[in-house]
C-alpha cells in the first residue's frame, strides 16, 4: 500500500486498518486474506477476529499526497482500503470517522470507497471527493447492490464487476463507471470473453466509461477481439 499501485484503475491505495470477513462469492479466494493472514500473519480474517489499524506514519501518507496534487494541480485517484472494507461492522466506528476526517482534509484527493456491504453502507453525507463503489461479480451481486449505490448521494458511484464470475445484465442502471475483470491467482475461476463483450455493448449503449482490468490468470487461449482489452476510460 502507498504511492504506487499494481492496481491500474487507481494511483495509491490507502489502507487505514487491515483485515475483513468473508460475504459474498467473490471473496472465497480473496488475495488480502492470503498475504495479510496466510502470508505476513498481520491481521486474522473473520468475524469476532479485531481488525488491525495500520501505523500514524502510513495515515499521514495522505496529507502528503495532498499537498502535492495541491501544487501540481493533478488529482490523486485513492483507492482506500484494498485490504478490508470500510464498512466492515468489526471496525470500531471511531476509526471510519478518523477515516472521514482524513477525507475531508484532503480535498485535492479523489478517495475510491469499494465495498461488498451495501447494507451497511451509508446513502448520505459523503464528502465531494468521495466515489462510492460496490462490487458486484455476478447478476445476484449487481441486483441487490448497485440499486442501493444508485441511491446514495455520492458525488460519482461506480461498480466493480472483478472477479467476473458469470454473465452480468446491467438492467439500464448507469454508474458513473464500470470495472470489469477476471480473477487473478492459483485458483482463479474463469472468465467468459461474451459476458465482457456484452458489458462493453452495454456501457456504449448507456454512455458509460469502462474499464477493462485483466482477464485474470487462465488466459494462455482467451480471444481478445473488439479492442476490449485496450479500453481503459475514466469518469474524470
Amino acid at each position: 500500500m502507498g504511492d504506487t499501485t499494481k492496481i491500474e484503475w487507481c494511483d495509491s491505495t490507502f489502507n487505514p486498518w487491515i483485515g475483513c470477513t468473508k460475504v459474498s462469492p467473490g471473496c472465497v479466494n480473496c488475495y488480502a486474506e492470503r498475504d495479510q493472514d496466510h502470508h505476513y500473519h498481520r491481521a486474522k480474517w473473520g468475524a469476532g477476529n479485531p481488525r488491525v489499524r495500520t501505523s500514524p506514519a502510513n495515515w499521514k501518507k495522505p496529507l502528503a499526497w495532498d499537498k502535492e496534487a495541491q501544487n501540481t494541480g493533478k488529482r490523486r485517484l485513492v483507492f482506500c482500503a484494498s485490504l478490508a472494507d470500510v464498512f466492515d461492522k468489526e471496525v470500531p466506528e471511531s476509526w471510519r470517522e478518523d477515516l472521514y476526517a482524513l477525507i475531508n482534509a484532503t480535498p485535492n484527493l479523489t478517495w475510491l470507497l469499494l465495498t461488498k456491504r451495501e447494507q451497511d453502507m451509508h446513502l448520505g453525507g459523503y464528502a465531494p471527493n468521495v466515489w462510492l463503489g460496490v462490487t458486484a461479480e455476478n447478476q445476484e451481486q449487481w441486483d441487490k447492490r448497485v440499486p442501493l449505490l444508485l441511491s446514495s448521494g455520492a458525488s460519482k458511484k461506480f461498480v466493480s464487476v472483478e472477479p467476473m464470475l458469470g454473465p452480468v445484465d446491467m438492467r439500464g442502471l448507469k454508474p458513473d463507471w464500470l470495472i470489469v475483470g477476471g480473477e487473478s491467482g492459483s485458483k482463479a475461476r474463469p472468465i467468459q470473453f461474451e459476458w465482457v463483450s456484452y458489458l462493453y455493448a452495454e456501457c456504449q449503449h448507456l454512455k458509460v466509461p469502462f474499464f477493462f482490468k485483466q482477464v485474470g490468470s487462465d488466459d494462455s487461449g482467451w480471444p481478445l477481439p473488439c479492442n476490449i482489452e485496450s479500453v481503459k476510460e475514466f469518469p474524470i
